[in-house]
């Protein structure tokens, strides 16, 4: 049995996933996976476009996601990795057939004002701030991840994440 774990950071775009996701990867010397570096071509384009993915877009993505996180946690090698992870049903996917303290969701939440505006003070390479309020009408609340206010700057966001995992920097 390993003590490797994959650290799920979810959220709808502009959350942190990425930016708490690097200030971790670099206090715990795990890497940091980016989901949306795994998107094939068709979704980037149908994001760009500002059109909404649909489950059957996600269902590739997603398991290869899993597959990913699934291959490090097997191998005894934790990460973190970002990705909206908006379903239940996409949690499942992700987690695969590892446990719950194989791989743990994190769901940096905040109000739908507060990420827009820290969208409108960004440019995400394709993912348009009009996609934010399809992404909270998708959004089901995580009946199995630990939630975290995102109403503090990133690293102290990063220091809650660590607490509430009870996780220490080089665990």
């Amino acid at each position: 049995m390993t003590d490797a774990m994959a650290v799920v950071l979810m959220g709808v775009t502009g959350s942190g996933k990425t930016t708490v996701g690097e200030i971790l990867a670099e206090r715990l010397a795990w890497p940091f996976l980016d989901g949306d570096d795994f998107h094939p071509p068709g979704n980037v384009a149908k994001m760009r476009a500002g059109t909404p993915l649909t489950d059957e877009d996600r269902w590739p993505w997603l398991q290869k996601l899993a597959t990913e996180i699934g291959d490090r946690v097997d191998r005894g090698d934790s990460c973190l990795l970002g990705c909206s992870a908006l379903k239940a049903e996409y949690r499942r996917v992700l987690r695969g057939g590892h446990g719950p303290q194989q791989v743990r969701f994190v769901h940096l939440a905040g109000s739908e004002s507060l990420i827009a505006a820290r969208l409108a003070s960004r440019e995400h390479r394709y993912m348009p701030s009009s996609l934010l309020r399809s992404q909270f009408e998708a959004l089901e609340a995580p009946a199995d991840a630990t939630v975290i206010d995102i109403d503090a700057v990133p690293g102290e966001i990063a220091t809650r994440i660590l607490r509430a995992l009870d996780l220490n920097d080089g665990h």
